[in-house]
C-alpha cells in the first residue's frame, strides 16, 4: 500500500477538526489568546475570503489553514481575525509566507491580524517564527508563535491525561509520524486511540469526530486494516458501546466489501464476482458480516443469491 502525500492524507480531518474544534484547539495551542477571546460570539470562518487574498501565492505543503474572526475581550477593536497555519513539512521561506499572509490579510480588512503556526513536519530543529529585514533605516520586523507537534513526544502522559479533544488529534498525528515503517505498531497505537477515546467518556458526536480523524490519519494496508476492525467489534462488545457508525463511514463497511469480493473470488473464481454489483448495494454492516461467514457454507453461487436475497427481505 502506498502512502498518500502529506497534503492529501491530512488536509481534510485537519480542516475538519479546526472548524469543530477551534475553541479547544485555541485553549489546547495558545492558551494566553484563548483567555483574551470573547467565546459567548460566535467565531466567523472566512475560507473562501482567505483563498481571494492569497490566491495568487505560492502554496507550500501545508496542513491546513483559516481564517478566522472573532472578538476579543475587552479589546479597543470591535473584532479582530486569526489566521492559522498547520505546516506539514519544512519550508525554506515558511516565514515569509507568513509575512505575506499577514500584510495581504491586514490590507484587506484594516484589523489587527494575529499569526499563529503549528509545525507538523519531523525536522526537530526547524521553528521559524519571524521575518524582517532592514534598509536604509527602514526596519520590518514580524513575529509569530508556533506549535511544534513533536514536542509533544515527551508530553505523552500529558496527553494521555488531557479531556481536550485536541490531545487525541495529536495523539493520532504522533502515531503516524512514528509508525511509517511499521504497520503492525501502527495498528496497536491505532487501537490504543480507539480504546481511549471509548473510556474517555466523550459525548457521541466527539466520539465520532475523533475516530473519523484517527482513522483517517493512521491508514493502515488490507490485511492490518481488517485486523484492527476484528478488535474493535470486540472492544465495543466489551465496552458495550456501538460506535460502529464512525467506522462504517471510514473503513468497516469497505473492509467487509473487500473481505467478501476476496472470498468470492477464492472459492467461486473470478467469473461469479458478478454477484458484488448485487452485495455492494447493501449498507448493513450486520448484514455484510453475514453474508461474509455464509460464503464459507455455500456450496454454489445460486445458494449464496438465495440467502443473501432471503437476508434482505428479513431487514426490510
Amino acid at each position: 500500500m502506498t502512502d498518500a502525500s502529506p497534503q492529501t492524507e491530512y488536509d481534510s480531518p485537519w480542516k475538519q477538526i479546526l472548524q469543530l474544534y477551534f475553541q479547544d484547539f485555541m485553549l489546547f495551542f495558545f492558551p494566553q489568546a484563548y483567555r483574551e477571546i470573547d467565546w459567548t460570539r460566535q467565531p466567523e470562518f472566512l475560507d473562501k475570503e482567505l483563498e481571494q487574498v492569497v490566491r495568487d501565492a505560492e502554496l507550500g505543503k501545508r496542513l491546513a489553514d483559516k481564517l478566522v474572526k472573532i472578538y476579543r475581550l475587552g479589546g479597543e477593536e470591535s473584532w479582530i481575525l486569526i489566521h492559522l497555519e498547520i505546516q506539514s513539512q519544512s519550508e525554506s521561506d515558511f516565514s515569509e509566507r507568513m509575512f505575506i499572509y499577514n500584510y495581504r490579510i491586514y490590507d484587506r480588512y484594516k484589523r489587527s491580524v494575529a499569526s499563529l503556526a503549528i509545525l507538523g513536519d519531523e525536522q526537530v530543529n526547524w521553528r521559524p517564527n519571524r521575518f524582517g529585514y532592514e534598509l536604509f533605516g527602514t526596519k520590518v520586523e514580524f513575529q509569530f508563535p508556533i506549535v511544534k507537534l513533536l514536542d509533544y513526544q515527551q508530553r505523552q502522559s500529558e496527553l494521555e491525561a488531557s479531556r481536550n479533544p485536541l490531545a487525541t488529534v495529536v495523539m493520532a498525528h504522533l502515531a503516524a509520524v512514528q509508525t511509517k515503517s511499521d504497520r503492525l505498531e501502527r495498528k496497536q497505537q491505532k487501537l490504543s486511540l480507539v480504546r481511549r477515546l471509548y473510556q474517555q467518556g466523550f459525548e457521541r458526536e466527539d466520539v465520532l469526530n475523533l475516530l473519523a480523524f484517527v482513522d483517517w490519519v493512521l491508514t493502515l494496508p488490507q490485511d492490518l486494516e481488517r485486523e484492527f476492525l476484528f478488535e474493535v467489534e470486540q472492544l465495543e462488545a466489551e465496552q458495550r458501546m456501538q460506535y460502529v457508525t464512525s467506522f462504517e463511514r471510514s473503513g468497516i463497511r469497505l473492509g467487509l466489501l473487500e473481505g467478501i469480493e476476496l472470498g468470492l473470488e477464492l472459492k467461486f473464481g473470478a467469473s461469479e464476482l458478478f454477484i458484488m454489483e448485487e452485495i455492494s448495494q447493501i449498507y448493513d454492516i450486520e448484514q455484510l458480516r453475514a453474508i461474509k461467514e455464509q460464503i464459507k457454507t455455500a456450496t454454489t453461487i445460486e445458494e449464496l443469491r438465495r440467502i443473501i436475497r432471503s437476508e434482505t427481505e428479513t431487514q426490510s
